[in-house]
């Protein structure tokens, strides 16, 4: 049955607001995620720029980071270890360095950063994968150095799936810098090639081209990765890209389009982007728990 069976965790966040959760708002929405079958997690990124999930002596030395109050990676392996899920660890997204074209930094700064992290939590039960958090949507030489230092580094710090979750240079985000669909094909067969053997599960993003377009790059891309020897998921946004504003929950009906469209695909797993403000019952925008209604229904269904 289609489903979604993963999520980002987002509490650091880029362009989304602050829900002010504590250990009590995550526990309650960490049942709501698994009453609907989700078994595992992802934290998006560790830290971004100046802020961060936990105390890292490493990102107050290379970064400066704002004093963290809660080690949020200690309760999400808490509450994932509680109800069985898997958790994958999202690196750390400078917002500087490589987008500035500095690789070798955001590289270094990462291993010195993940050392300090598989120290802290390596051993916890639940911590099953690593992911990549540096988003890209073509083929970028520097950025493929970072993904094999990192990828490498990581495997020898523990031999765990490693995931990423790029996008697609689309229509609905860019416009008429958009890439086409045998330009994105070219682009990937580059991207793919370089970092085989380096990454293990591919989830792109769905929300960068219109709905019309969406199930040929889905096939597209889950044809790709496998080619490549790539696990291949598909990151179903639950917000929608749509409306004057960013960003509501989607409509349901939106949101069973593009599961649908992805199973047809053949991709090996749905993740969503995001749960705990989209679809959450908690969430502060009300209509998420009206989609969580909705979704809970429709599965029930089946």
């Amino acid at each position: 049955m289609t489903r979604i069976t993963g999520t980002f965790l987002d509490e650091i966040t880029h362009d989304i607001p602050a829900q002010n959760w504590g250990p009590a708002e995550w526990a309650a929405d960490f049942d709501h995620m698994k009453a609907v079958g989700i078994d595992t997690v992802i934290l998006i990124r560790a830290g971004y720029r100046k802020h961060a999930t936990f105390n890292s002596t490493v990102l107050q030395k290379e970064m400066g980071i704002f004093p963290v109050y809660t080690d949020l990676v200690d309760l999400f392996l808490t509450l994932a270890e509680e109800r069985g899920m898997d958790f994958y660890f999202g690196t750390y997204d400078s917002g500087t360095h490589w987008v500035n074209g500095d690789y070798q930094r955001e590289a270094d700064i990462n291993r010195a950063f993940c050392d300090e992290v598989m120290a802290k939590y390596g051993h916890r039960a639940a911590f099953k994968g690593w992911y990549i958090s540096h988003e890209i949507h073509s083929f970028n030489d520097g950025m493929m150095r970072v993904y094999e230092q990192l990828a490498n580094h990581l495997r020898g710090l523990k031999s765990i799936p490693i995931l990423i979750s790029p996008y697609v240079k689309g229509s609905k985000q860019f416009g008429a810098q958009a890439i086409t669909l045998k330009e994105h094909e070219r682009e990937w067969e580059q991207v793919f090639a370089r970092i085989r053997n380096h990454v293990d599960i591919c989830a792109f993003q769905d929300g960068q081209v219109h709905y019309h377009e969406l199930e040929e790059y889905l096939h597209l891309n889950k044809t790709l990765a496998h080619k490549y020897g790539l696990t291949a998921w598909s990151n179903v946004e639950s917000f929608d890209r749509d409306m004057p504003w960013n960003f509501p929950p989607i409509p349901f009906k939106n949101l069973r389009y593009k599961m649908e469209a992805a199973a047809r695909s053949g991709v090996d797993k749905l993740i969503t982007f995001e749960f705990s403000h989209f679809m959450s019952p908690q969430s502060m925008y009300p209509s998420a728990g009206q989609l969580y209604a909705r979704y809970r229904d429709w599965i029930n269904s089946k």
